[in-house]
């Protein structure tokens, strides 16, 4: 994570011409400003790096629920049908794919509510340079 400077905005000397001192506002407002981009820069991928993660759980969920309603529930549902009704055993087959499709999509579902697109940090910052502000201004 990009080091953001503790008290990045010092004082001009009280002899500094007006010229000067616009030209440290300007220059520290730029410098404020790419700290910030560069926070929030940071923040937004790693949260983007976990909804990818929670999409691809969903996905795989739903390619596994797939996979494994067509070929192993076939297999699964004559075997069971050597003691019950075929209709019944490839229902039950089916009953039990869905619920681990089921699972599977949940666990992505709360991965992906675990994604926070706000950068809190730069907020966070925000918040400190107004205050800052505030009482240099006072």
């Amino acid at each position: 994570m990009t080091e953001i400077r503790g008290e990045p905005y010092p004082l001009a000397e009280p002899e500094a011409t007006l010229g000067d001192l616009v030209g440290r506002v300007a220059g520290d407002m730029g410098a404020m400003l790419r700290d910030h981009i560069e926070l929030a820069k940071e923040e937004i991928t790693a949260e983007v790096k976990k909804a990818g993660t929670g999409a691809g759980l969903v996905g795989g969920g739903a390619i596994a629920g797939w996979t494994g309603v067509l070929l192993v529930s076939f297999s699964a549902a004559w075997a069971l049908a050597l003691a019950i009704e075929t209709w019944l055993a490839f229902l039950l087959v089916g009953l039990v794919w869905l619920g681990v499709a089921g699972l599977m999509a949940m666990a992505g579902r709360r991965e992906l509510s675990e994604v926070d697109p706000r950068p809190r940090e730069t907020m966070k910052e925000i918040e400190k340079d107004k205050q800052w502000l505030k009482e240099q201004t006072n």
